[in-house]
């Protein structure tokens, strides 16, 4: 083999190794994403932004089941001062069709383990425990979980029952679905109930020691996963809400009417995460100097007090504008925290994020001073 034969091997060996990398990179950028599902309606929501990262017929009005609990528990939680109450179980709690904790009349448990039998297991007796146990009658639960729908935005939610056995006058929509479950896994008790696998409750003098195994069966097998919620009903068929959270990102995925409600959550969640990234837009305290008229200093600092993240794909950076609206000089006085501009953040032609730009500190006037020295220096 000549020489110009050698080079000329050399090159056609360094072109297909340059093709071949090249068509890998170009496979994983444009890489595209199925989100198939059987469920009839989805949602899939980043928790502290409320993005809709993926979703399908997320307005229909449907039957939910069991995921009405997520509603319950939250109203629960946030209208009982003291979790650890003990709650004697009432005739009316007891005997409840469908999934049960086994409740009998008279037996004594917290608010916090009837939570946990609620969330965990299911159980429709619980619920109607719960619902009188703090609002001290079904109807009048009824009445302030419905209100908390109105009072949160959920216009597509009206409830029945605070378990969510078929009736034709109890639905949501699982963008509803999504947009509440982001809001109660904010709450630190909810969220830990949630993501609770296994919950053992100590015997009293009314009852037995108890167990309680969480249905999820995410929890402890999907990387991240944090909860949510099981349901079945004939109407509703089956559906979840499942969570998880990886990178920093944790997101909620709804499926409505999906037989396959626990594959196809891993796979969606999987996909979503492969996608999408929280990425940071804005520093936790950024700061900016503003110049000072009639002060014997020429600048004033001024931030934000908070930073911000969004989900992005990694196409979707170009996407983003930052709009920063503050004056070129301000005259002093300037008072400590007094409002001075605006920073805004735009995903495409919507308005994701707004804060105030604020003064760290206080600047005195000179204007005073400067007067008195030109009175001394007529004299």
């Amino acid at each position: 083999m000549n020489k110009n034969t050698k080079i000329m091997s050399f090159c056609i060996i360094l072109i297909v190794i340059f093709a071949f990398f090249t068509f890998c990179n170009f496979g994983t950028k444009y890489k595209t994403y199925a989100y198939h599902t059987t469920a009839k309606s989805v949602c899939v929501m980043e928790k502290t932004t409320g993005r809709i990262l993926y979703s399908k017929n997320e307005n229909e009005v449907l039957p939910m089941a069991s995921l009405t609990k997520i509603i319950t528990a939250i109203v629960v939680i946030e209208n009982n001062d003291n979790l650890e109450r003990v709650f004697e179980i009432p005739k009316e709690a007891t005997g409840i069709e469908g999934s049960s904790i086994y409740l009998k009349t008279g037996e004594k448990y917290t608010i916090l383990e009837l939570l946990y039998g609620l969330m965990l297991r299911s159980g429709n007796d619980s619920a109607i425990a719960l619902a009188i146990a703090t609002s001290g009658s079904l109807e009048k639960f009824m009445e302030l979980a419905n209100k908390f729908c109105i009072d949160h935005g959920l216009l597509s939610t009206r409830l029945t029952s605070p378990h969510g056995l078929d009736n034709a006058n109890h639905y949501t929509s699982a963008e509803n679905l999504a947009k509440i479950s982001c809001y109660a896994l904010k709450n630190a008790v909810f969220a830990k109930i949630v993501s609770t696998q296994i919950y053992n409750v100590p015997a009293n003098e009314t009852h037995e020691a108890r167990v309680f195994k969480n249905k999820n069966r995410l929890l402890g097998k999907f990387d991240g996963a944090t909860g949510i919620k099981t349901g079945y009903t004939e109407d509703a068929g089956r559906c979840f809400v499942g969570s998880a959270k990886r990178n920093g990102m944790e997101v909620v995925c709804v499926l409505l009417n999906c037989n396959p409600m626990f594959e196809d959550c891993s796979l969606i969640l999987d996909e979503v995460f492969d996608e999408y990234h929280m990425t940071e837009l804005l520093s936790e305290y950024q700061t900016e100097k503003i110049k000072v008229s009639g002060a014997s200093v020429s600048y004033v600092d001024v931030a934000l007090h908070g930073g911000f993240s969004y989900p992005l794909k990694a196409t979707e950076m170009s996407d983003i504008h930052m709009q920063k609206s503050l004056p070129d000089r301000i005259d002093a006085p300037i008072c400590a925290n007094q409002l001075v501009g605006q920073f805004e953040i735009y995903f495409k032609n919507d308005l994701i994020f707004s804060q105030n730009f604020y003064t760290i500190k206080g600047v005195s006037s000179n204007a005073f001073s400067a007067s008195l020295k030109k009175i001394i220096e007529a004299f």
